[in-house]
């Protein structure tokens, strides 16, 4: 029985390749996103802890000194805050661009193996049709011997058989 051989095997290796590539770039920059979303909540709530410290400070009697090192804190926790936030856009872009190109590396993909399912399918039709037609030929071959041959007389030597 022949065996199937898909001849771009090598190139659909090479796209599925490419396809994880581009998988663990977008694993990487996932990760990078969930950190600095962490990061940026943990400023979040630094901010809203310090503006509660602030409305404490407030009340009853007030002192500048602490005040002023409540505000400069809450104002550099918000500076921080910012830049991670333009880091995050950053990252949503290059996610963006990065699943464009895991998606388009997934059609490749796709494409090769559709190429590959339709060209076994192609083999197995022919491989039934050769087998088919085999069997034809064996079944007309049989036929044939039994509406050509003579009987068999046993027991008579056959110059004596008559036809």
């Amino acid at each position: 029985m022949a065996r199937f051989v898909f001849a771009l095997e090598p190139l659909l290796r090479a796209r599925l390749r490419a396809e994880q590539q581009h998988q663990r770039t977008m694993a990487g920059l996932e990760r990078e996103r969930i950190h600095l979303q962490g990061t940026l909540r943990r400023h979040q709530l630094g901010i809203t802890q310090g503006k509660q410290g602030l409305r404490t400070a407030l009340t009853g009697a007030i002192d500048m000194a602490t005040l002023r090192l409540a505000a400069n804190a809450s104002l550099h926790v918000v500076r921080k805050a910012q830049q991670i936030v333009l880091q995050l856009a950053g990252v949503h872009r290059r996610l963006d661009s990065a699943r464009a190109r895991l998606i388009e590396a997934a059609k490749h993909r796709r494409a090769m193996e559709l190429l590959r399912d339709r060209r076994f399918a192609q083999f197995k039709a022919a491989e039934n049709k050769a087998e088919t037609a085999a069997l034809d030929e064996l079944a007309v071959i049989a036929a044939a011997r039994r509406t050509q041959s003579p009987p068999i007389a046993v027991g008579v030597p056959c110059w004596e058989v008559q036809s």
